[in-house]
């Protein structure tokens, strides 16, 4: 498994693929590779089972379980698969571009959200612009 600044690079090269619907599919991929440090971390193994056809709808779930405060990520997971769905569905959609940098920032949401959980107890609430991780960066 790649360390979370690995991911992220990736994620940044992917914002700019040439090749969309490849690049979508290896977004939806870093963000069950991401959510799976999460699940690691708590001392579980990631699941392989998938919700509503989708693994990293189902790792959350798992990394939900007992911890009340990641559901706040879940529509971030619900929104990466929308828009791997718009992109690997239309290929070649005048919008196609656009979708694929908006499915990189989300992804990038997903892993600021993610390494801030693992960082700060607690963090979840206010997501990854949460006072605590900013006053660590600065």
């Amino acid at each position: 498994m790649r360390d979370l600044a690995a991911i992220e690079t990736r994620i940044q090269e992917l914002a700019q693929a040439a090749e969309a619907a490849s690049a979508a599919a290896e977004l939806l991929a870093l963000g069950e590779e991401i959510l799976e440090h999460w699940v690691a971390a708590r001392g579980e193994t990631p699941t392989r089972e998938r919700r509503e056809g989708f693994r990293l709808l189902a790792l959350h779930r798992q990394g939900a379980r007992g911890e009340p405060s990641f559901n706040a990520c879940r529509e971030t997971c619900r929104e990466l698969v929308y828009h791997h769905n718009l992109i690997t569905m239309e290929p070649s959609h005048p919008e196609a571009r656009r979708r694929l940098v908006m499915a990189s920032l989300v992804a990038t949401h997903l892993l600021l959200f993610v390494a801030g959980k693992m960082e700060v107890a607690g963090l979840g609430e206010f997501c990854c612009s949460s006072k605590p991780l900013h006053a660590a960066a600065g």
